[in-house]
């Protein structure tokens, strides 16, 4: 009964961490602004770890089911 919720959740934290990735990994190639009004290689480093803070969080959450 419990496997659904971490199902979902796992699904949803890797789907956003891996679109968040190719995302910044796309804006840099193109060195095109990751955030407007801030440093490109700031933007493009929280990003970097936001996204691989979710597919953590992805990771862990499979390993709940």
């Amino acid at each position: 009964m419990e496997s659904g919720p971490a199902i979902f959740a796992g699904t949803v934290f890797a789907l956003f961490g891996a679109a968040l990735l190719v995302w910044t990994g796309t804006r840099v190639a193109h060195r095109a602004p990751v955030a407007h009004g801030v440093h490109q290689t700031a933007a493009a480093t929280l990003a970097t770890l936001a996204g691989c803070a979710a597919l953590a969080l992805a990771v862990w959450s499979f390993t709940r089911v």
